[in-house]
Protein backbone atom coordinates (compact mmCIF):
# COMPACT_ATOMS: atom_id res chain seq x y z
CA UNK A 1 0.00 0.00 0.00
CA UNK A 2 1.57 3.30 -1.06
CA UNK A 3 0.57 6.73 0.17
CA UNK A 4 -2.20 7.27 2.70
CA UNK A 5 -5.64 5.76 2.09
CA UNK A 6 -8.55 7.90 3.21
CA UNK A 7 -11.42 5.65 4.24
CA UNK A 8 -15.08 6.14 5.13
CA UNK A 9 -17.18 3.31 6.58
CA UNK A 10 -20.88 2.58 6.88
CA UNK A 11 -22.16 -0.14 9.21
CA UNK A 12 -25.48 -0.04 11.10
CA UNK A 13 -24.16 -2.53 13.67
CA UNK A 14 -22.30 -0.60 16.37
CA UNK A 15 -20.18 -3.51 17.57
CA UNK A 16 -18.82 -4.48 14.17
CA UNK A 17 -18.40 -0.82 13.22
CA UNK A 18 -16.28 -0.14 16.31
CA UNK A 19 -14.15 -3.24 15.67
CA UNK A 20 -13.55 -2.12 12.11
CA UNK A 21 -12.61 1.37 13.31
CA UNK A 22 -10.05 -0.10 15.74
CA UNK A 23 -8.41 -2.01 12.92
CA UNK A 24 -8.24 1.05 10.68
CA UNK A 25 -6.99 3.44 13.36
CA UNK A 26 -4.15 1.06 14.14
CA UNK A 27 -2.85 1.11 10.55
CA UNK A 28 0.00 3.50 9.79
CA UNK A 29 -1.04 4.53 6.29
CA UNK A 30 -4.79 4.80 6.80
CA UNK A 31 -6.85 7.87 7.66
CA UNK A 32 -10.39 7.20 8.90
CA UNK A 33 -12.28 10.02 7.22
CA UNK A 34 -15.78 9.28 8.54
CA UNK A 35 -17.94 6.51 10.00
CA UNK A 36 -21.69 6.27 9.58
CA UNK A 37 -24.46 4.05 10.95
CA UNK A 38 -27.19 4.97 8.42
CA UNK A 39 -27.28 3.96 4.77
CA UNK A 40 -29.41 6.96 3.84
CA UNK A 41 -26.71 9.39 5.02
CA UNK A 42 -23.62 7.67 3.67
CA UNK A 43 -24.00 8.72 0.05
CA UNK A 44 -23.85 12.37 1.06
CA UNK A 45 -20.92 11.72 3.41
CA UNK A 46 -18.92 10.14 0.58
CA UNK A 47 -19.71 13.15 -1.61
CA UNK A 48 -18.40 15.51 1.05
CA UNK A 49 -15.32 13.57 2.17
CA UNK A 50 -14.29 12.03 -1.21
CA UNK A 51 -12.50 9.03 0.36
CA UNK A 52 -10.21 6.67 -1.53
CA UNK A 53 -12.11 3.67 -0.13
CA UNK A 54 -15.67 3.20 1.12
CA UNK A 55 -16.36 0.15 3.30
CA UNK A 56 -20.04 -0.80 3.47
CA UNK A 57 -21.49 -3.54 5.71
CA UNK A 58 -24.60 -4.76 3.90
CA UNK A 59 -26.28 -7.02 6.49
CA UNK A 60 -28.43 -4.24 7.98
CA UNK A 61 -30.56 -3.94 4.82
CA UNK A 62 -29.05 -5.87 1.93
CA UNK A 63 -31.13 -4.41 -0.90
CA UNK A 64 -30.70 -0.84 0.26
CA UNK A 65 -27.00 -1.37 0.88
CA UNK A 66 -26.38 -2.84 -2.58
CA UNK A 67 -28.20 0.09 -4.13
CA UNK A 68 -25.89 2.37 -2.14
CA UNK A 69 -22.86 0.45 -3.45
CA UNK A 70 -24.06 0.98 -7.02
CA UNK A 71 -24.69 4.71 -6.48
CA UNK A 72 -21.25 5.34 -4.94
CA UNK A 73 -19.47 3.28 -7.61
CA UNK A 74 -21.14 5.25 -10.40
CA UNK A 75 -20.87 8.70 -8.84
CA UNK A 76 -17.34 8.29 -7.47
CA UNK A 77 -15.40 5.96 -9.80
CA UNK A 78 -12.07 6.70 -8.06
CA UNK A 79 -13.49 5.47 -4.75
CA UNK A 80 -12.99 1.74 -4.28
CA UNK A 81 -15.94 0.07 -2.52
CA UNK A 82 -15.39 -2.86 -0.16
CA UNK A 83 -18.47 -4.83 0.92
CA UNK A 84 -18.67 -6.64 4.26
CA UNK A 85 -21.24 -9.34 5.06
CA UNK A 86 -21.67 -12.40 7.29
CA UNK A 87 -23.48 -14.13 4.40
CA UNK A 88 -21.14 -16.12 2.15
CA UNK A 89 -23.69 -17.03 -0.50
CA UNK A 90 -22.15 -16.97 -3.97
CA UNK A 91 -25.12 -15.17 -5.48
CA UNK A 92 -24.82 -12.34 -2.95
CA UNK A 93 -21.11 -11.96 -3.67
CA UNK A 94 -21.85 -11.84 -7.41
CA UNK A 95 -24.54 -9.19 -6.90
CA UNK A 96 -22.18 -7.09 -4.79
CA UNK A 97 -19.49 -7.25 -7.47
CA UNK A 98 -21.99 -6.38 -10.20
CA UNK A 99 -23.09 -3.39 -8.11
CA UNK A 100 -19.54 -2.09 -8.25
CA UNK A 101 -17.80 -3.54 -5.19
CA UNK A 102 -14.07 -4.13 -5.64
CA UNK A 103 -13.73 -6.54 -2.69
CA UNK A 104 -16.01 -8.74 -0.56
CA UNK A 105 -15.03 -9.51 3.05
CA UNK A 106 -16.65 -11.92 5.45
CA UNK A 107 -17.85 -10.63 8.81
CA UNK A 108 -16.40 -10.56 11.42
CA UNK A 109 -13.56 -8.96 9.49
CA UNK A 110 -10.06 -10.31 10.08
CA UNK A 111 -7.16 -7.86 10.11
CA UNK A 112 -5.03 -9.70 7.55
CA UNK A 113 -7.97 -9.99 5.14
CA UNK A 114 -8.76 -6.30 5.54
CA UNK A 115 -5.15 -5.30 4.88
CA UNK A 116 -5.05 -7.52 1.81
CA UNK A 117 -8.25 -6.01 0.44
CA UNK A 118 -6.94 -2.47 0.98
CA UNK A 119 -3.69 -3.37 -0.77
CA UNK A 120 -5.56 -4.74 -3.78
CA UNK A 121 -7.91 -1.78 -3.99
CA UNK A 122 -4.96 0.60 -3.73
CA UNK A 123 -2.85 -1.20 -6.33
CA UNK A 124 -5.80 -1.30 -8.74
CA UNK A 125 -5.74 2.48 -8.83
CA UNK A 126 -8.56 3.53 -6.55
CA UNK A 127 -7.64 6.96 -5.36
CA UNK A 128 -4.32 6.83 -7.19
CA UNK A 129 -3.32 10.29 -8.25
CA UNK A 130 -5.95 11.62 -5.90
CA UNK A 131 -3.76 11.69 -2.80
CA UNK A 132 -2.70 15.28 -2.87
CA UNK A 133 -4.19 15.38 0.63
CA UNK A 134 -1.41 13.06 1.70
CA UNK A 135 1.04 15.87 2.14
CA UNK A 136 4.66 16.61 2.77
CA UNK A 137 6.20 16.91 6.23
CA UNK A 138 8.94 19.53 6.51
CA UNK A 139 10.67 19.83 9.90
CA UNK A 140 12.56 23.10 10.29
CA UNK A 141 15.66 22.58 12.41
CA UNK A 142 18.36 24.92 13.64
CA UNK A 143 22.11 24.31 13.78
CA UNK A 144 22.07 26.28 17.03
CA UNK A 145 19.71 28.39 19.07
CA UNK A 146 18.83 31.78 17.67
CA UNK A 147 19.39 31.05 13.98
CA UNK A 148 15.79 31.99 13.14
CA UNK A 149 14.23 28.56 12.67
CA UNK A 150 10.87 29.56 14.15
CA UNK A 151 10.73 32.74 12.05
CA UNK A 152 11.36 30.77 8.87
CA UNK A 153 8.93 27.98 9.83
CA UNK A 154 6.10 30.37 10.65
CA UNK A 155 6.56 32.64 7.65
CA UNK A 156 7.04 29.79 5.20
CA UNK A 157 3.82 28.21 6.47
CA UNK A 158 1.99 31.50 5.94
CA UNK A 159 3.37 31.91 2.42
CA UNK A 160 2.45 28.34 1.48
CA UNK A 161 -1.11 28.87 2.70
CA UNK A 162 -1.68 31.68 0.21
CA UNK A 163 -2.10 29.10 -2.56
CA UNK A 164 -5.76 27.93 -2.39
CA UNK A 165 -4.71 24.48 -3.59
CA UNK A 166 -2.66 24.01 -0.44
CA UNK A 167 -3.69 23.33 3.15
CA UNK A 168 -1.04 24.04 5.76
CA UNK A 169 -0.61 23.14 9.42
CA UNK A 170 2.22 24.34 11.66
CA UNK A 171 3.25 22.10 14.57
CA UNK A 172 5.30 23.60 17.41
CA UNK A 173 7.51 20.78 18.66
CA UNK A 174 9.61 22.92 20.98
CA UNK A 175 7.63 21.58 23.92
CA UNK A 176 9.36 23.65 26.57
CA UNK A 177 9.88 27.08 25.05
CA UNK A 178 8.03 27.07 21.74
CA UNK A 179 6.57 30.40 20.66
CA UNK A 180 4.97 29.85 17.25
CA UNK A 181 1.69 31.07 18.74
CA UNK A 182 3.37 34.38 19.64
CA UNK A 183 4.58 34.86 16.07
CA UNK A 184 0.97 34.52 14.89
CA UNK A 185 -0.66 36.27 17.87
CA UNK A 186 -2.93 33.30 18.54
CA UNK A 187 -4.52 31.97 21.72
CA UNK A 188 -5.08 28.26 21.14
CA UNK A 189 -7.79 26.31 22.94
CA UNK A 190 -6.13 22.94 22.30
CA UNK A 191 -2.49 21.89 22.15
CA UNK A 192 -0.38 19.04 20.84
CA UNK A 193 -0.95 17.23 24.14
CA UNK A 194 -4.75 17.33 23.72
CA UNK A 195 -4.55 15.92 20.18
CA UNK A 196 -2.03 13.22 21.16
CA UNK A 197 -4.15 12.04 24.09
CA UNK A 198 -7.30 11.79 21.97
CA UNK A 199 -5.78 10.56 18.73
CA UNK A 200 -7.82 7.32 18.68
CA UNK A 201 -11.11 9.23 18.79
CA UNK A 202 -10.35 11.93 16.22
CA UNK A 203 -11.91 12.16 12.78
CA UNK A 204 -11.27 14.89 10.22
CA UNK A 205 -13.90 17.24 11.63
CA UNK A 206 -12.68 16.89 15.22
CA UNK A 207 -9.05 17.21 14.15
CA UNK A 208 -9.74 20.53 12.44
CA UNK A 209 -11.66 21.76 15.48
CA UNK A 210 -8.66 20.91 17.65
CA UNK A 211 -6.43 23.26 15.64
CA UNK A 212 -6.37 27.03 15.75
CA UNK A 213 -6.70 28.77 12.40
CA UNK A 214 -4.84 31.98 11.64
CA UNK A 215 -6.37 34.56 9.31
CA UNK A 216 -3.67 33.69 6.75
CA UNK A 217 -5.14 30.18 6.44
CA UNK A 218 -2.46 28.40 8.49
CA UNK A 219 -3.63 25.95 11.15
CA UNK A 220 -1.57 25.87 14.34
CA UNK A 221 -0.95 23.00 16.75
CA UNK A 222 0.99 24.64 19.62
CA UNK A 223 3.14 23.10 22.32
CA UNK A 224 1.55 22.07 25.66
CA UNK A 225 0.86 24.84 28.17
CA UNK A 226 2.64 23.20 31.12
CA UNK A 227 6.26 22.16 30.73
CA UNK A 228 5.70 19.11 32.93
CA UNK A 229 3.15 17.81 30.38
CA UNK A 230 5.91 17.18 27.83
CA UNK A 231 6.62 13.69 29.15
CA UNK A 232 2.99 12.70 28.49
CA UNK A 233 3.53 12.69 24.72
CA UNK A 234 5.07 9.44 23.49
CA UNK A 235 6.88 8.71 20.25
CA UNK A 236 3.94 6.60 19.06
CA UNK A 237 1.53 9.42 19.87
CA UNK A 238 3.51 11.83 17.73
CA UNK A 239 3.84 9.34 14.85
CA UNK A 240 0.06 8.98 14.77
CA UNK A 241 -0.48 12.74 15.01
CA UNK A 242 1.91 13.42 12.13
CA UNK A 243 0.35 10.62 10.08
CA UNK A 244 -3.13 12.04 10.49
CA UNK A 245 -1.99 15.58 9.78
CA UNK A 246 -0.18 14.36 6.65
CA UNK A 247 -3.38 12.68 5.50
CA UNK A 248 -5.38 15.86 6.07
CA UNK A 249 -3.05 18.65 4.94
CA UNK A 250 -0.88 19.21 1.88
CA UNK A 251 1.92 20.67 4.04
CA UNK A 252 2.89 19.87 7.63
CA UNK A 253 5.55 22.32 8.85
CA UNK A 254 7.20 21.26 12.12
CA UNK A 255 9.22 23.71 14.20
CA UNK A 256 11.70 21.49 16.05
CA UNK A 257 13.33 22.15 19.39
CA UNK A 258 17.08 22.67 19.60
CA UNK A 259 17.62 19.63 21.82
CA UNK A 260 17.05 17.00 19.11
CA UNK A 261 15.19 14.85 21.59
CA UNK A 262 13.16 11.68 21.02
CA UNK A 263 10.17 13.55 19.55
CA UNK A 264 12.33 15.68 17.26
CA UNK A 265 13.81 12.49 15.84
CA UNK A 266 10.33 11.08 15.20
CA UNK A 267 9.53 14.16 13.12
CA UNK A 268 12.82 13.85 11.24
CA UNK A 269 12.14 10.19 10.46
CA UNK A 270 8.66 11.08 9.16
CA UNK A 271 9.96 13.97 7.06
CA UNK A 272 9.68 14.49 3.33
CA UNK A 273 12.42 17.12 3.53
CA UNK A 274 14.40 18.51 6.45
CA UNK A 275 15.27 22.20 6.41
CA UNK A 276 18.43 22.72 8.45
CA UNK A 277 19.01 26.41 9.20
CA UNK A 278 22.52 27.71 9.78
CA UNK A 279 24.49 30.93 9.70
CA UNK A 280 27.87 31.45 8.03
CA UNK A 281 29.91 31.21 11.20
CA UNK A 282 32.15 28.43 12.47
CA UNK A 283 30.05 27.27 15.45
CA UNK A 284 26.94 26.82 13.29
CA UNK A 285 28.78 25.11 10.45
CA UNK A 286 30.51 22.78 12.90
CA UNK A 287 27.10 21.84 14.28
CA UNK A 288 25.81 21.20 10.76
CA UNK A 289 28.60 18.65 10.31
CA UNK A 290 27.78 17.02 13.65
CA UNK A 291 24.06 16.89 12.89
CA UNK A 292 24.53 15.42 9.43
CA UNK A 293 26.74 12.72 10.91
CA UNK A 294 24.14 12.00 13.59
CA UNK A 295 21.32 11.81 11.03
CA UNK A 296 23.20 9.01 9.26
CA UNK A 297 22.00 6.69 12.02
CA UNK A 298 18.39 7.19 10.90
CA UNK A 299 17.50 5.61 7.58
CA UNK A 300 17.06 8.14 4.79
CA UNK A 301 17.10 11.26 6.97
CA UNK A 302 20.47 12.67 5.91
CA UNK A 303 19.52 12.41 2.23
CA UNK A 304 16.47 14.58 2.86
CA UNK A 305 18.34 17.44 4.52
CA UNK A 306 18.37 20.84 2.78
CA UNK A 307 20.92 23.18 4.36
CA UNK A 308 19.69 26.78 4.26
CA UNK A 309 21.81 29.77 5.24
CA UNK A 310 19.85 32.37 7.17
CA UNK A 311 20.87 35.99 7.73
CA UNK A 312 23.25 36.01 4.77
CA UNK A 313 25.15 39.30 4.72
CA UNK A 314 24.82 39.82 8.46
CA UNK A 315 28.52 40.64 8.84
CA UNK A 316 31.38 41.18 6.43
CA UNK A 317 33.39 38.71 8.48
CA UNK A 318 31.05 35.85 7.62
CA UNK A 319 32.59 32.71 6.17
CA UNK A 320 32.27 32.57 2.38
CA UNK A 321 29.71 30.32 0.77
CA UNK A 322 32.42 28.30 -0.97
CA UNK A 323 34.27 27.67 2.27
CA UNK A 324 31.01 26.81 4.05
CA UNK A 325 30.20 24.16 1.45
CA UNK A 326 33.68 22.67 1.82
CA UNK A 327 33.24 22.65 5.59
CA UNK A 328 29.94 20.79 5.56
CA UNK A 329 30.89 18.58 2.63
CA UNK A 330 27.84 19.46 0.55
CA UNK A 331 25.81 22.17 -1.14
CA UNK A 332 23.92 25.04 0.41
CA UNK A 333 20.33 24.67 -0.81
CA UNK A 334 19.35 28.34 -0.40
CA UNK A 335 20.31 31.62 1.22
CA UNK A 336 17.97 34.01 3.01
CA UNK A 337 19.14 37.57 3.48
CA UNK A 338 19.48 39.32 6.81
CA UNK A 339 16.68 41.67 7.83
CA UNK A 340 16.65 41.38 11.59
CA UNK A 341 14.80 44.65 12.14
CA UNK A 342 11.78 43.57 10.10
CA UNK A 343 11.75 40.06 11.58
CA UNK A 344 11.96 41.45 15.12
CA UNK A 345 9.09 43.86 14.46
CA UNK A 346 6.95 41.06 13.01
CA UNK A 347 7.63 38.81 16.00
CA UNK A 348 6.86 41.49 18.57
CA UNK A 349 3.62 42.46 16.80
CA UNK A 350 2.51 38.91 16.01
CA UNK A 351 2.26 39.77 12.31
CA UNK A 352 3.66 37.57 9.49
CA UNK A 353 6.11 38.97 6.98
CA UNK A 354 3.59 38.75 4.15
CA UNK A 355 1.39 41.23 5.98
CA UNK A 356 4.07 43.43 7.51
CA UNK A 357 6.56 43.58 4.62
CA UNK A 358 5.16 41.80 1.54
CA UNK A 359 7.67 43.33 -0.90
CA UNK A 360 10.78 42.80 1.19
CA UNK A 361 13.44 40.55 -0.30
CA UNK A 362 13.37 38.22 2.71
CA UNK A 363 9.61 37.73 2.35
CA UNK A 364 9.92 36.77 -1.29
CA UNK A 365 12.89 34.52 -0.63
CA UNK A 366 10.94 32.56 1.99
CA UNK A 367 7.99 32.33 -0.41
CA UNK A 368 10.15 30.93 -3.18
CA UNK A 369 11.85 28.54 -0.79
CA UNK A 370 8.45 27.10 0.16
CA UNK A 371 7.46 26.82 -3.50
CA UNK A 372 10.70 25.07 -4.33
CA UNK A 373 10.28 22.52 -1.56
CA UNK A 374 6.72 21.95 -2.83
CA UNK A 375 8.02 21.18 -6.31
CA UNK A 376 6.71 24.44 -7.75
CA UNK A 377 9.68 26.15 -9.35
CA UNK A 378 7.61 28.08 -11.87
CA UNK A 379 7.15 31.13 -9.69
CA UNK A 380 9.53 34.00 -10.32
CA UNK A 381 10.44 36.37 -7.53
CA UNK A 382 10.31 40.06 -8.36
CA UNK A 383 12.61 41.91 -5.99
CA UNK A 384 12.10 45.53 -5.15
CA UNK A 385 14.70 48.10 -6.21
CA UNK A 386 16.48 48.07 -2.88
CA UNK A 387 16.90 44.31 -3.01
CA UNK A 388 18.11 44.34 -6.61
CA UNK A 389 21.03 46.51 -5.60
CA UNK A 390 22.14 43.83 -3.12
CA UNK A 391 23.12 41.31 -5.73
CA UNK A 392 23.36 37.76 -4.54
CA UNK A 393 20.82 38.00 -1.69
CA UNK A 394 18.50 35.61 -3.46
CA UNK A 395 20.78 32.82 -4.54
CA UNK A 396 19.05 29.48 -4.87
CA UNK A 397 21.48 26.80 -5.92
CA UNK A 398 20.93 23.62 -7.82
CA UNK A 399 19.68 20.66 -5.85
Amino acid sequence: MSGTLRISICDPDETSRENLKKFLIGMDKVWLEADCSRYEFFREIVGETTPDVAIIAIDGDTERALSLVADISQEHPTCGVIVVSSVTDGQLILRAMRSGAREFLNSPVQLDELMGALDRVSSNGSGSGQRSKSGVIIPVAGASGGVGATSIAVNMAVSLAQNPERSVVLVDLDLALGDADIFLDLMAEYTLLDVAQNIARLDLALLRKSLTKHQSGVYLLPRPVQIEDNASISEDDLRKVLGLLKASFSHVIVDLSKSYNRLDMVALEASTYVMLLTQLDLPCLRNVVRLLASFERYEGVSERVKVVVNRAGLEKSQISLEKAEKTIGGEIYARISNNYAVISECRNNGIPLLEQAPKAAITQQITELGDRLSGDSSSSVALDDDAKEKKGWLNFLSK
